[in-house]
């Protein structure tokens, strides 16, 4: 290795090899390149904004034109229940995916998902589709973290595979149905998209809605969620990327 050479303040800037007390003395390898301070003044402080929520996938925008980010790969059992349509369903299973989350789809309705497998392939690398009450042990781990998504129409079985550490369960349901509130009790996260009044004022009881959001629900348009969560109450509205309209189609509530 070539040994470097520094100006010498004994030879007006002439370079000469250092001895191995000087080189000692300089600290740890070579002084690397100067550049200016990265400073921000107080008034410049409020201007910095930084993302602030769970990593995950992002579900759409709020009201306030912000990220609204859905952290599904969680060391902790997770459950979501979606009252909506199959098209939010599909695109919350597709992100996941592009986040390296294995997806297991438990339907009776396989032809629905046939083109998101073709898409993204089957099998453990890809997207899995079973029967209803077929849906094997996953093996979720920290580092193959699982998003299982039961399609089972308005009254889904119990399932043989459930929220665990690094696999959260996503169940769709059309419609509010009379196995709705018990899944709702035991979900972390509900969403909702748009219902009739009746379902609204129902939902509005079972998730302590106000009355202004049991009043909107059933005006809601295609695309738009409401997430509720431990009290907090956040309007998504997902707007698909040209590649997911190309596979999945625009928005839409009913299928």
């Amino acid at each position: 290795m070539t040994t470097p050479t520094v100006p010498s303040p004994r030879t007006g800037g002439e370079p000469h090899t250092p001895g191995f007390g000087q080189r000692l003395r300089t600290g740890f390898g070579l002084l690397g390149p100067r550049h200016p301070r990265h400073s921000l003044s107080a008034e410049e402080i409020d201007v910095l904004s930084l993302p602030v929520g769970d990593d995950g996938v992002v579900v759409g925008v709020n009201t306030e034109g912000q990220r609204a980010v859905l952290g599904v790969n969680r060391p902790s059992p997770y459950g979501v229940v979606l009252i909506g349509g199959l098209w939010t369903a599909q695109v919350l299973a597709l992100r996941s995916a592009a986040t390296g989350a294995r997806v297991a789809v438990e339907t009776g309705r396989p032809q629905a998902w046939a083109r998101m497998v073709h898409a993204l392939g089957g099998g453990q690398n890809g997207l899995s589709v079973y029967d209803v009450g077929r849906v094997p042990p996953q093996g979720a781990s920290a580092g193959t973290p699982v998003l299982v998504v039961r399609d089972c129409g308005m009254r889904p079985p119990r399932g043989r595979v459930v929220p665990g550490p690094w696999q959260s369960v996503l169940t769709l349901l059309p419609y509010l149905s009379p196995v709705a509130p018990r899944l709702i009790r035991q979900a972390q996260l509900v969403g909702v998209q748009r219902v009739s009044p009746d379902e609204a004022a129902e939902l509005g009881r079972t998730l302590a809605l106000p009355q202004g959001d049991v009043g909107s629900l059933p005006t809601l348009p295609d695309g738009v969620t409401l997430w509720c969560a431990d009290g907090d109450r956040q309007y998504v509205t997902t707007q698909p990327t040209d590649t997911e309209t190309g596979l999945l189609g625009t928005p839409r509530r009913i299928d």
